[in-house]
């Protein structure tokens, strides 16, 4: 039989301690500036890119770690450093999850790369899916492409909003469109190359937290792209919408994933890893406020209100921890989420680092309560883990569903 533990095995450890250190000695002292900025940290990005954790072989080794623990575990590490500026680090992900979800293998290699550039000329990546009157409903998108079959080029229309990176990136992927019968299901994702005409920045929003990653609409007017970057290609696309109609004509039959799902249910067990590092921060800042912030003539950690407050804190950053690893681990070893696990692991990892965020606040006072004291940020970032990728609205209704089988509204 097969050994089972949670021990992480020597190089995972290692490669937790690497990052452990590069979060605490590059990442930590510029947080707070950063922050005040509301700008994306260049600097820290390149020098992320220099030591070897913003880069395409980095992100790959940690993908393909047969645990599926090497990325939960890099992602943890990273946003216990800082949310803002682990996400300006890790952004280009999610665009390379969208290539790597549905594209070919020449898109993959052809595309990635790009996205990151090198350590003298470093590059970010944006995926576009939500729209001004498409967040969680992605049915509702309208951003349109529509294939110009004489010059082999598909014509991109329309606005994307809260893109990560969006505007600013090398490499944009854009989710659109393409049949308007057959709803969520008639969706593709296109690559926009750099420097194509049409594309735009709209607006750069400011925003309660996270404000070292940039956010912003992406404004997409005639947006012409060669037909190889549809991501998948053409055939493969006209045979999943001929199945799709098929299935819509006869109203029943396997429901048919769109482009930007696919993507979302690989990265949601990733989310679940960042709020884990940023409640994991939190916690131990209090802790160790806790043990060394006297009132009465004894340690505040003396008091029970205090005690049983981070005990329940510390429970929870573990059960959280447990259910991104399995996530994870039942990624990598191809188990499908028949119980929605991928949901579940984003839906209370987040939840439980907006409630320890808070706890640490509460525990810290008056002091929580000011920039003097990182908990205060924290507690900001923390309050996107319940909306982006997802809000826990939707992950209960992603899990109900999966579990009743019933097309709970």
């Amino acid at each position: 039989m097969a050994e089972f533990t949670f021990e992480l095995n020597d190089d995972q450890k290692q490669v937790r301690d690497w990052l452990n250190g590069f979060a605490k000695d590059v990442m930590r002292p510029a947080a707070a500036e950063w922050d005040e900025r509301e700008e994306t940290p260049w600097p820290v990005i390149q020098e992320a890119a220099k030591v070897g954790i913003y880069s395409l072989d980095f992100y790959a080794q940690q993908f393909f770690d047969p645990t599926g623990l090497g990325i939960p575990m890099a992602l943890e590490e990273l946003f216990w450093g800082d949310a803002g500026i682990g996400l300006s680090i890790v952004g280009t992900g999610l665009a390379a999850v969208g290539v790597l979800a549905n594209g070919t293998e020449e898109q993959i290699g052809t595309w990635i790369p790009q996205m990151y550039g090198d350590a003298d000329d470093v590059k970010v990546a944006a995926f576009c899916s939500s729209e001004p009157d498409a967040g969680s409903d992605v049915g509702a998108m309208r951003t349109r492409a529509v294939y110009d079959e004489a010059k082999d080029e598909w014509v991109l229309n329309g606005t994307k909003t809260w893109a990560t990176n969006g505007g600013i990136a090398n490499v944009h992927v854009v989710v659109a469109v393409v049949d308007a019968e057959i709803g969520s299901k008639g969706h593709a994702s296109f690559i926009v190359p750099p420097n194509t005409p049409g594309l735009s920045q709209g607006q750069k929003f400011k925003k309660h937290g996270i404000r070292a990653s940039h956010t912003a609409e992406v404004v997409l007017e005639n947006v012409r792209v060669p037909g190889h970057c549809l991501l998948g290609g053409k055939d493969k696309l006209d045979e999943r919408l001929a199945r799709a109609r098929e299935r819509a004509a006869t109203s029943g039959g396997e429901r048919v994933k769109n482009a930007a799902m696919a993507t979302f249910e690989a990265s949601r067990p990733a989310v679940g890893a960042m709020a884990v590092g940023t409640a994991r921060a939190a916690y131990e800042v209090a802790l160790d406020y806790a043990k060394t912030r006297s009132q009465f003539g004894r340690p505040i950690i003396d008091n029970q209100g205090i005690a049983f407050q981070l005990a329940d804190m510390r429970t929870q950053i573990d059960a959280a921890r447990l259910l991104v690893w399995r996530a994870s681990w039942m990624a990598a070893a191809g188990k499908p989420f028949d119980s929605a696990e991928g949901s579940m692991s984003k839906l209370y990892a987040s939840e439980t680092a907006k409630k320890v965020t808070a706890q640490a606040v509460q525990i810290l006072g008056g002091n929580g309560y000011t920039r003097e004291y990182p908990v205060e940020r924290m507690h900001r970032d923390a309050a996107i883990y319940t909306i982006f990728e997802g809000t826990s609205e939707i992950q209960r209704l992603v899990i109900a569903r999966t579990l009743s089988g019933m097309p709970i509204r």
